[in-house]
């Protein structure tokens, strides 16, 4: 008898995963591209910080409850599928296990094997395996609204915290500049931990993440300094 090896897929992170890249980017982006422009409208310090103090807790707020919405939409999706699919099971028992078995066939089973296997996962959790091989539906990839919600809003407020501890660090004179500088840095290591922990390649993670940022926070900048010089 062969011994059983456990097995640790990474794809089981991709919930919370997913929340915390788009949180902690969008927190050093968003934060920073608000400082940048502020701070090359000609404004002080005090008020730079004020700026990024509101950012930061307005964009904590607003990812908390995008996430939330949008998470719980897909739950809300996922619930009705589970219900209708639960229906037709109860009303059309041997319409969906032809179903079952045509789904194994397409995959490469022959009928009767297919028939056998779609047979035997219904006996043991006739629901489950239509959630999972008719309707895509698995335990490390279900809508959790609550768990993205935390996890955008805490990692939104980490990434934003770093561009305002760059405005309390840094002289006024070179705080666009610092800003900048210090943010595609933060970029770069998030890119690098996200890949990290999602086994992708870092390099091409890092690049991606920094570009983008880069591109918006100096889109930004330039619209600061024209509205500043304007005004």
């Amino acid at each position: 008898m062969s011994r059983l090896h456990s097995e640790s897929h990474l794809v089981a992170r991709i919930g919370w995963l997913r929340a915390a890249v788009l949180g902690a980017n969008d927190g050093i982006v968003s934060t920073a591209s608000l400082i940048m422009g502020v701070a090359s409208a000609s404004a002080g310090t005090s008020q730079v910080l004020v700026a990024g103090v509101a950012g930061l807790v307005a964009g904590a707020m607003s990812m908390a409850a995008g996430e939330y919405v949008s998470v719980s939409s897909q739950a809300d999706t996922e619930a009705a599928d589970l219900a209708r699919e639960r229906i037709e099971l109860q009303t059309q028992p041997e319409a969906e296990l032809d179903e079952l078995t045509n789904i194994y066939v397409m995959r490469g089973l022959e009928y009767d094997l297919a028939r056998q296997v779609a047979i035997q996962l219904t006996a043991n959790n006739v629901l489950g395996a239509h959630a999972r091989d008719e309707l895509g539906i698995v335990e490390h990839t279900a809508a959790r609204p609550i768990q993205a919600a935390l996890t955008s809003a805490v990692t939104f407020a980490v990434g934003a915290a770093l561009p305002l501890l760059m405005v309390i660090l840094s002289p006024s004179r070179i705080l666009v500049y610092s800003v900048a500088i210090a943010s595609l840095i933060f970029l770069a290591l998030l890119g690098a931990i996200g890949a990290r922990a999602g086994g992708a390649d870092v390099l091409k993670a890092s690049v991606r993440v920094t570009f983008w940022g880069a591109f918006a926070m100096a889109l930004t900048a330039g619209i600061g300094a024209l509205v500043g010089t304007a005004v």
